[in-house]
């Protein structure tokens, strides 16, 4: 369980987040589901949706413990929350959980590289 994050003596704040996710076959998609549904989440295509957050501490630690208590995550496990950071007024993202994995579309570009065919 996630370590809950100090909620003393702070307002309220909103954030509108968009969350990307992947749980893998046997993921806790039913738990999912019902956190975006209770967060009034609006899809955005597959596997994403945009919301209203609202955290009083850290945007980041406040979202993570409150979707760990909702949702049974893995090592398959991957969520990316994208949001505008408030201090430096840009857009930013990060994986709340797991990682970043090869991308499927690595290989497919071609590359400059070679463009001169020499004797060797």
């Amino acid at each position: 369980m996630a370590s809950k994050p100090d909620r003393t003596s702070s307002s309220v704040k909103s954030s509108t987040i968009w969350i990307s996710y992947d749980l893998g076959v046997r993921g806790d998609y039913e738990g999912l589901y019902r956190w975006l549904d209770n967060h009034s989440a609006q899809e955005c295509g597959d596997a994403l949706a945009v919301l209203l957050f609202q955290w009083r501490t850290d945007l980041l630690a406040d979202l993570k413990f409150d979707m760990k208590n909702e949702v049974k995550f893995d090592k398959r496990s991957r969520v990316y929350v994208i949001y505008r950071d408030r201090d430096t007024n840009k857009n930013k993202g990060k994986f709340l959980v797991g990682g970043r994995k090869a991308a499927a579309w690595t290989g497919y570009a071609q590359t400059s590289e070679g463009d001169t065919d020499e004797e060797n």
